[in-house]
């Protein structure tokens, strides 16, 4: 029951009121019926079969300190069949030099060597393309050269998907380091693999990250590869993934010994860049993607400010029990999809993280746009 000042409009109370139920249905709505999919997910179990041939593909810009550091670790991952194709495109460091000195050494390393004008604008769909054609194997595993594998058992856990999949989504967390920053990008990224494995599970695939994605060369060919999005620099881990997710099997792999690590951005300003340059690709998505991606946000902020705003106005304890058995609903069912990809403090502090997310997101969102830097 609602206790009401004698000087507060009824009107304004119920226009609260009514918004607050609304959005904690739509909540709700998120909650039930897809992030739950994600959390209660048993991944099935993958009987040993025999390695199949796997062309792990990485495209490297002035990579030369990150080939040094990672390469030799993809390059002994614990795999029978396997090839890694590294696209140097366009560097002015010494990677050739770093690649060459490790080609000697393992037979299985392919260097792929790319100089284009350097004001031709690609991004980094282009060094794919030529990393795909030069694969000698069907199916392909794509990462970045500044990220690592948490194990040597990646690619072989990775391939096991490709049984019944022709597209498999891998997640890629960032390394730990001090600084809020760095807690606040991990969320983004945590918050993030989230959200495309859950969507993905319901049918609504929409992304997956670069750095830890495997598709088949036929899944790739059934779209003609990036050519529906060949001008913008970004688009191939999410822009290609709703379209080839149409045409071939979509599945994801969340096991620890799979995740691929990268650094987080030193900056506020670095962070915001890359932020903006993700962001292109969202007015390509379709109508109900952009739909679900922005209401969930809105409708959480809208949730708190009705809160707060009854809880100023009136005395209920019927609005401060609805709002427990809520967030108790909220922090069980997303608390464990976090746990799914090993973030256990997210997960106990989730309502922080969630709202502070869903305000930032906007905010990022627009400072975004204003970027129109898209060079990769």
């Amino acid at each position: 029951m609602l206790i009401l000042p004698q000087n507060i409009d009824n009107g304004i109370i119920l226009i609260l009121f009514t918004l607050f139920i609304g959005t904690i249905i739509l909540q709700l709505y998120y909650i039930l019926f897809i992030f739950q999919k994600f959390a209660f997910f048993n991944p099935p179990r993958k009987s040993a079969s025999n390695e199949i041939p796997i062309s792990v593909i990485i495209a490297a810009r002035n990579e030369s300190h990150n080939l040094k550091e990672n390469l030799r670790f993809i390059l002994e991952q614990d795999y029978s069949n396997f090839e890694v194709i590294v696209v140097n495109n366009n560097s002015s460091d010494d990677s050739y030099k770093v690649l060459s000195a490790l080609k000697k050494g393992y037979n299985h390393l392919e260097i792929v060597e790319f100089n284009n004008p350097i004001h031709f604008r690609h991004g980094k769909k282009l060094p794919l393309t030529l990393g795909i054609k030069a694969a000698k194997n069907e199916y392909l595993l794509l990462t970045d050269a500044d990220c690592k594998p948490k194990s040597n058992q990646w690619i072989k856990k990775m391939a096991k998907g490709f049984k019944k999949k022709e597209i498999i989504l891998g997640y890629g967390p960032c390394i730990k380091t001090s600084g809020i920053l760095n807690s606040i990008i991990r969320f983004d990224t945590a918050w993030i693999g989230m959200n495309y494995f859950s969507f993905a599970l319901n049918g609504l695939a929409y992304m997956g990250v670069g750095r830890n994605l495997a598709y088949t060369k036929s899944a790739y060919h059934s779209v003609d590869g990036y050519k529906s999005h060949h001008m913008l620099a970004s688009g191939d881990d999410d822009l290609f993934i709703q379209e080839a997710s149409k045409k071939s099997s979509l599945g994801i792999e969340i096991d620890s010994d799979t995740h691929c690590f990268s650094p987080s951005k030193n900056t506020w300003t670095e962070w915001i860049h890359q932020k903006s340059r993700h962001f292109t690709t969202t007015p390509n998505y379709s109508f109900i993607k952009k739909l679900l991606l922005a209401t969930y946000p809105i409708t959480l902020v809208a949730a708190w400010f009705s809160f707060v705003s009854l809880m100023m106005l009136s005395n209920s304890a019927f609005i401060y029990l609805i709002m427990i058995l809520f967030y108790a609903i909220k922090w069980w069912i997303q608390g464990k999809c976090l746990l799914k990809l090993n973030e256990r403090k997210f997960a106990l502090f989730f309502p922080f993280w969630d709202l502070f997310y869903s305000i930032l997101s906007p905010v990022l969102y627009m400072m975004g746009k204003t970027k129109r830097n898209n060079n990769w």
